[in-house]
């Protein structure tokens, strides 16, 4: 084709790219197996109540344990750090971005922990990158629960370490993989509550056996914090351990704190370190000073309220009643993830269908989050939600399995 017919091309009817019709093969794919994802719109506060794609909802798949992301006391505390700071911290935390708002979360979480120090990062997929990466490199070893969390997956396998998977809460899986570390530094890497099962590690025997081998014992804790614990302190507190068994600790504030961001608590020495080398902190924008706010004024309520995390507990209890009466299969999780699997992919997405249909959105989970062959719908449950709505779900879910 010379320049001159090049000219009367149609834009419109131009050939498609080699990267996007390899792309558009792989999308149809997708969706010949069920597999393809779309995002729902939500209008308003993310709370109990919702609208879905303009249709009002209960929603039963949200990680906002306590009820605290549209609790108004959040929002005020957020609004009035807005009013003196306005939205943004305009730079990195070692730059000019660490607001006075930012040290005082830190010097809150770790005094709720009992920990010495804690470093806030922009997610929970920055700060498990960034502390492996920099607690890990090419002459380590990294041991993994197989089902951890995805961030805490790439972070081990980016780190460039020896990376050795155990089989899920398999502690003879674990001693042998301990036992085949042979790097110089070795660090055991779970997360405390799975995400996807809501079952949880045991991490009491774990921290023995990583004792045994001189590693260092990494638990992310982003769904058991202000969930478990004598006072919502999480998984760890709740197993009955400390800094010493567990060093490194990571815990999200977008789920029972109702905001975003993450952290890592521990030592005076391992938060000096991660400031000069947890890449994912040094060169990220610090998080809005209104968040650190609304966060410390979570923290607050899961301290002084205890009754938002015994009504959560309490919700769970029901539910699982309820189910047992009706013959709906569950897994043996006590934690607000309620797993109820189903096997295929299409089967997920028509019950999830079914609920949306009475007004009720619980999302289908499908492969690649979890193995194939265990598509499930992940029930979670807040402290906000009633008996009433409770019994509701249970009477779609057993109307939906019929």
């Amino acid at each position: 084709m010379n320049a001159k017919s090049l000219k009367n091309v149609d834009p419109a009817v131009k050939a498609e790219s080699p990267l996007d019709a390899r792309l558009r093969g792989e999308l149809d794919r997708l969706r010949a197996r069920a597999l393809y994802r779309t995002r729902r719109v939500i209008e308003g506060a993310h709370g109990v109540r919702i609208t879905v794609n303009g249709r009002e909802c209960l929603n039963f798949c949200s990680n906002d344990y306590l009820g605290l992301a549209a609790d108004p006391r959040l929002a005020a505390a957020a609004k009035a750090a807005l009013d003196a700071g306005g939205t943004g911290s305009g730079a990195a935390a070692l730059i000019s971005g660490y607001n006075r708002e930012h040290q005082a979360l830190e010097e809150e979480l770790a005094d709720f922990l009992g920990r010495p120090r804690a470093l806030l990062f922009s997610s929970g997929w920055a700060a498990n990158l960034g502390v492996i990466r920099a607690l890990a490199g090419r002459k380590d070893s990294i041991i993994a629960d197989e089902l951890n969390h995805a961030s805490l997956i790439d972070g081990g396998r980016l780190s460039g370490a020896q990376y050795l998977r155990a089989n899920h809460a398999d502690l003879n899986a674990w001693a042998v993989a301990l036992a085949a570390a042979d790097g110089e530094q070795r660090l055991a890497v779970t997360d405390s509550v799975f995400s996807m099962d809501g079952d949880i590690a045991p991490l009491p025997q774990l921290a023995e056996l990583c004792a045994t081998r001189d590693a260092t014992l990494m638990v992310d804790d982003a769904h058991g914090l202000g969930v478990l614990g004598p006072n919502g302190e999480g998984a760890v507190q709740a197993a009955g351990l400390g800094l010493d068994a567990v060093p490194v600790y990571v815990a999200t504030l977008g789920k029972s704190l109702g905001c975003s961001g993450a952290f890592v608590a521990g030592s005076e020495a391992l938060i000096e370190y991660l400031v000069q080398r947890a890449r994912t902190w040094v060169f990220s924008t610090a998080p809005p000073p209104a968040i650190a706010a609304a966060a410390r004024r979570a923290l607050r309520i899961v301290r002084e309220e205890p009754q938002h995390r015994e009504q959560l507990l309490a919700n769970v209890r029901r539910f699982r009643a309820g189910a047992r009466q009706l013959g709906i299969p569950l897994s043996a999780s006590e934690t607000p993830i309620q797993p109820l699997l189903l096997g295929q992919e299409q089967r997920a997405l028509d019950l999830s269908q079914a609920l949306f249909d009475r007004g009720y959105w619980v999302a289908a989970i499908r492969p690649p989050t979890v193995p194939h062959g265990t598509s499930r719908l992940r029930i979670t449950f807040s402290a906000a939600h009633t008996a009433e709505q409770i019994d509701g779900l249970l009477e779609g879910l057993a109307a939906g399995l019929k």
